[in-house]
């Protein structure tokens, strides 16, 4: 077996999965998503499922990342606690059979704080490697679960998850604002106001009201409640990642319609800050693992 001629990459989330053929150069010739997450794969049924990538992309070994590796996967990976760059990744590998291996996640415990990722790691890492984030720099990764992570030398020091994702899903569908929440998000000025009251107040609970309080007054269009919401939402979360004492340029890595929320609240702190896209860095990330093996 040589992973050097090539192998398939997936990123293995809760509910979907991307999948990539590598060719032995480290570029993508063929790739495809779905909505068949972790959660979605009976018991014992990962040899189908993992089957079903080979069937698409080829007879090549597998280098897994995300969910997959969690205890809700196919076979748990420990994580490796930080600080934690490429080769702690490369050496914490666990291996389900002789051509499928699982990236372990990464943990942070200090004092009273416990925190962990999986999958977010690889982006993060990759996007080093890459030459495209601060070695030393402070990164933003949008999700369901937020991410800010502080690099040092490379690897990552520290970082803190923040539910903003989740918490936008479950006022939109189980709160007195789901009425208000129909609408789409965009990094408007609408957006932006809303981010910017965040960002300079802790009162987050009592603003979240007011999305809907706005409305009834006569304050705000109905249509724009859902990018005030998102704004406060985001807002609070880069206040999180703005309490990291760090004057470095901020890097947002992730899909491009959350970026640029992120990019957006940020600007209204007056900070620098880049996007990033995560397949890319993903890519990046998961090569430098498979040279290691």
């Amino acid at each position: 077996m040589r992973w050097a001629d090539g192998f398939i990459a997936v990123d293995w989330g809760t509910t979907n999965r991307r999948a990539y053929l590598i060719d032995g150069s480290g570029k993508c010739s063929d790739e495809f998503e779905d909505h068949k997450g972790v959660l979605s794969v009976p018991a014992g049924g990962f040899p189908d499922a993992v089957g079903e990538i080979r069937q698409r992309l080829g007879d090549k070994p597998l280098l897994l990342a995300g969910m997959i590796g969690s205890n809700r996967g196919w076979k748990e990976a420990p994580y490796v606690p930080c600080p934690a760059g490429i080769d702690e990744l490369a050496k914490a590998l666990v291996w389900v059979g002789e051509r499928e291996a699982i990236v372990p996640g990464v943990s942070y415990l200090k004092n009273e704080r416990a925190d962990v990722m999986r999958g977010e790691e690889v982006q993060l890492l990759g996007a080093v490697a890459a030459g495209s984030v601060d070695p030393d720099g402070l990164v933003c990764h949008p999700g369901t679960h937020n991410k800010w992570a502080t690099l040092r030398e490379g690897a990552i020091s520290e970082f803190r998850t923040v539910m903003t994702g989740e918490l936008f899903s479950l006022l939109k569908e189980h709160s007195i604002l789901s009425d208000f929440l129909k609408g789409p998000v965009e990094p408007n000025d609408v957006f932006k106001q809303a981010a910017a009251y965040a960002i300079s107040h802790e009162a987050l609970p009592a603003a979240l009201f007011s999305v809907r309080a706005r409305v009834l007054l006569g304050q705000s269009k109905k249509e724009d409640a859902a990018s005030y919401a998102s704004g406060l939402l985001i807002g609070a979360d880069v206040r999180v990642g703005l309490s990291y004492p760090t004057g470095a340029e901020i890097t947002v890595i992730g899909r491009p319609e959350l970026t640029q929320l992120y990019a957006a609240a940020v600007a209204q702190a007056s900070r620098t800050v880049v996007e990033l896209d995560g397949e890319q860095s993903f890519l990046a990330g998961i090569h430098e693992i498979a040279k290691r093996i």
